[in-house]
């Protein structure tokens, strides 16, 4: 008798399950499959069906039974709505999704430990496995997709940096606890004032975001899916929130576990390393960037590279590929905490990636409802102000304060030696705009009080 292939192993234990809709124990399984298949063998095959997400593990020890998942994805016909579940908010799930949280909020006692599975990371194969089926990338290119033509990499993103500086900074934060509102965000943000009665470390969580995302952002070079690129992510998110300073931007050279779950990460560091350099090569190779961002928010995080904010590095380089090939950037504004948890515990616990993509979904259709619709009527940003809006601030500021006329002169001599030769032209120019437009309405922006700008018109009514 000839043997079977891998694949067709699997796809006689797959029909088996199929046939017996409250499942099979793994006892049951190997006297229907008589001497066709050997007991470790069958093992492993039952670990890559649960693995892709073709059947569900349920019970535990002896208990344990194998039940086929009815293959269902969330559609987008619709606008999606926040759906209340017991314990608050939660996103719309898939038959999948709802099964994987049911496990996921069980008791930890409950949920064997597990530690990290090579085998879930083996079975991608990109551009050929899929996390994100054809039809359903196919609804995210269209809802995401600019209507303006070919424009460079990161137009899109660049055109509302400033809404998605404070969206994304206040939204990943949030799924990390972060007790800022939006309004005390956009407020930091935009105006430097960190929220009254906040831990310094929100605060300092919010710039850090505010930080990584300028640098994929205003540099669309920076926005690359090496392992330079996360770890120079990692380095900005994490700047003063780590307890070993030595951590920041380097992958972790020790254990970690993971707080509410049983899942165990690598802990051997020349192994971590290895396995990283493969993630970001798998990724890199993926042609579709919705596949390429959901594969980055699942195998980043899985295999934890960093001491912390693995999770937040992961949310950002999402983004990566959406800036890349100039779609709407994901902002997970308004995704409920305890969804993205319940997604991410499925992850480390079951190899299971659907309430992620569930959530995945959501989020992004939530990001161009957002974003989309609106571009047009935004006002692109001016990139060079960006760049030196700080030093811009400071230079007006202090020209006010010291009684000076705002004039070429006097603002050449304060421009620093931070602003490029090439830019000090342009710099004075949009220095001397500035003080053109200054009123007492407006004059917070930079730090002076309506008093001190009235002494300072008075006594320079009529220079420049």
């Amino acid at each position: 008798m000839p043997r079977m292939t891998p694949q067709a192993e699997l796809d006689q234990l797959l029909a088996l399950i199929a046939a017996q809709p409250d499942g099979w124990g793994i006892e049951a399984i190997t006297q229907a499959l008589g001497d066709s298949m050997k007991r470790r063998t069958l093992q492993r095959r039952l670990a890559t069906l649960v693995a892709q997400g073709q059947v569900l593990m349920q019970g535990e020890a002896r208990a344990v039974r194998y039940v086929r998942v009815v293959q269902a994805v969330a559609t987008l016909q619709a606008p999606m709505a926040v759906v209340e579940a017991a314990g608050g908010p939660y996103v719309p799930t898939s038959p999948e999704g709802e099964a994987i949280k049911a496990f996921v909020r069980q008791p930890r006692t409950k949920r064997p430990p597990v530690g990290y599975q090579l085998s879930f990371l083996e079975q991608y194969h990109p551009n050929h496995t899929a996390y994100l089926p054809q039809s359903l990338r196919d609804q995210l290119h269209t809802m995401g997709s600019a209507s303006n033509g070919h424009t460079p990499a990161g137009t899109f993103a660049r055109d509302i940096l400033n809404r998605l500086l404070i969206d994304l900074s206040w939204a990943s934060s949030q799924l990390e606890g972060n007790t800022y509102s939006r309004l005390d965000t956009e407020r930091l943000i935009e105006l430097g004032q960190a929220a009254e009665g906040k831990d310094a470390l929100e605060t300092q969580m919010i710039l850090n975001h505010k930080q990584a995302i300028e640098y994929l952002v205003l540099d669309p070079a920076h926005a690359q899916l090496t392992p330079d690129c996360i770890i120079a992510l990692h380095a900005f998110l994490s700047d003063g929130l780590m307890a070993d300073a030595t951590a920041v931007g380097r992958l972790r050279r020790r254990a970690v576990e993971i707080g509410g779950s049983v899942y165990l990460p690598v802990a051997l560091p020349q192994r971590l390393e290895e396995l990283f350099g493969i993630v970001m090569q798998m990724a890199a190779q993926i042609d579709d960037p919705f596949e390429q961002a959901f594969f980055l928010m699942v195998h980043l995080p899985y295999l934890q590279p960093f001491e912390d904010v693995n999770k937040r590095t992961s949310r950002l380089a999402a983004n990566i590929p959406l800036i890349r090939h100039n779609l709407c950037p994901l902002s997970f504004i308004d995704v409920p905490q305890s969804a993205y948890v319940d997604a991410m515990i499925g992850v480390y616990e079951l190899n299971r990636f659907e309430l992620l993509r569930d959530v995945f979904v959501w989020a992004y259709e939530r990001s161009c409802q957002q974003y989309v619709a609106v571009k047009q009527n935004l006002v692109p940003p001016d990139i060079f102000r960006l760049r030196y809006r700080q030093i811009l601030s400071e230079v007006v500021a202090a020209i006010v304060k010291n009684n000076e006329a705002a004039t070429a002169a006097a603002v050449n001599a304060r421009v620093p030696a931070t602003v490029a030769v090439a830019d000090k032209a342009h710099f004075t120019q949009l220095v001397l705009e500035e003080f053109a437009a200054l009123h007492a309405g407006n004059a917070v922006r930079f730090g002076i009080r309506p008093l001190e700008l009235a002494a300072w018109q008075d006594l320079h009514s009529g220079a420049g």
